[in-house]
C-alpha cells in the first residue's frame, strides 16, 4: 500500500502539532516530526522585506505580543515579538503518546518562524516529508507572494518532484488565482484548491485550472460526504482539514480520503493504527 492512499493516508501537521504549542513555531514543528507526522502545513505571509513567514493571520495581534499587518512589517520588525507565550490554553501534561519532546533551543523559541527555516527543518529531519504550503490571499503584496514561493523553492531544488529528494512540497490556496498562477510558473509542482464553502464547482467536484488536489475543509464533508467520490471519479485525490475530533477521523477514512491534516497528528496516527492504516 502507498502512502496517501485511501487505504494509507498521509497525515500532515496543520499549523505544527498545534494542539500541544503555539501554531507555527519551531517547536510545534519538532514535535509533530517526532511524533511521525507524514508532512507539516504551514501558512505563509510576505514581509515588507520579501520574507515569507509563517503566519496565518493577516495582522500578528492574535498570535504575538505585538500589533500590526504582516505585509507592512520587515522581517526584523516581526523578529521583535513573541509568537509563543500568547497559548495560554496548552494542555498541562503531554498527550500521552509521546514519551519525550524535542524542543527548539531557547534562541528560537518564540521567535517568528521564516519558511527558510522550516524548508531547513523539514531537509535536516532525514526521512520522507512532505510540506503542504498556503499562501495566503487576499493580500496586498498579490501575485509576489507565489512568485518569493517559487523562487524559495528553486533555492532549495523543491519546485518540482525529484525521486532523489525526500522533502517533496504542495503548495495550496483558497485562491483560485494563485493556484492556476503557480501552475504556469511551476508545473509540476502539486497544487491544492482549497474549499471551505458549499459551490456549484464542490457540489460537482470540479475543480479550477491549474488544481491537482481538493481541498474540502471537514465541516463540508460532514454536510456533503458524497464530495470525496466526485473529486476522486474526476481523478483528483483529497486532503481534509482540519481534522481533530474522533468522529471526524472515522468520516474521513470511510470516506477514502488521500490526506488527513490535523493539529493532533499524533491522535490521528494513532487512531489510524487502531484502524489498520497504519503500522
Amino acid at each position: 500500500m502507498l502512502p496517501g492512499s485511501p487505504e494509507r493516508p498521509w497525515v500532515f501537521a496543520h499549523r505544527g502539532s498545534s494542539y500541544r504549542h503555539a501554531e507555527h513555531t519551531l517547536d510545534a514543528y519538532l514535535l509533530a516530526i517526532e511524533e511521525g507526522a507524514d508532512g507539516l502545513e504551514c501558512d505563509v505571509r510576505l514581509t515588507r522585506d520579501g520574507h515569507l513567514v509563517c503566519l496565518h493571520d493577516s495582522r500578528i495581534d492574535r498570535t504575538s505580543d505585538g500589533r500590526g499587518r504582516v505585509s507592512v512589517q520587515t522581517l526584523a520588525d516581526l523578529d521583535r515579538f513573541d509568537f509563543g507565550s500568547w497559548r495560554t490554553d496548552l494542555p498541562e501534561s503531554p498527550d500521552e503518546l509521546i514519551t519525550e519532546r524535542k524542543l527548539a533551543d531557547d534562541q528560537w523559541r518564540g521567535r517568528v518562524l521564516t519558511l527558510d527555516r522550516l524548508l531547513g527543518l523539514a531537509v535536516d529531519a532525514s526521512r520522507p516529508m512532505r510540506l503542504l504550503i498556503e499562501t495566503k490571499h487576499p493580500t496586498r503584496h498579490g501575485a509576489a507572494v507565489e512568485t518569493a514561493l517559487l523562487k524559495l523553492l528553486r533555492r532549495y531544488g523543491l519546485d518540482r518532484p525529484r525521486e532523489e529528494q525526500p522533502v517533496h512540497v504542495t503548495m495550496m490556496s483558497f485562491s483560485a488565482n494563485a493556484v492556476r498562477r503557480v501552475r504556469q510558473l511551476a508545473p509540476a509542482l502539486p497544487t491544492v484548491m482549497l474549499i471551505d464553502v458549499w459551490s456549484v464547482p464542490s457540489r460537482i467536484g470540479w475543480l479550477p485550472p491549474g488544481s491537482s488536489i481538493g481541498g474540502p475543509g471537514v465541516s463540508l464533508l460532514r454536510a456533503s460526504p458524497e464530495l470525496v467520490e466526485r473529486l476522486h471519479r474526476r481523478g483528483f485525490p483529497v486532503y481534509v482539514w482540519t481534522v481533530n475530533e474522533p468522529d471526524d477521523v472515522d468520516l474521513v477514512v470511510k470516506l477514502k480520503v488521500n490526506g488527513i491534516i490535523s493539529d493532533r497528528p499524533a491522535f490521528v496516527i494513532e487512531r489510524l493504527k487502531e484502524m489498520g492504516l497504519r503500522d
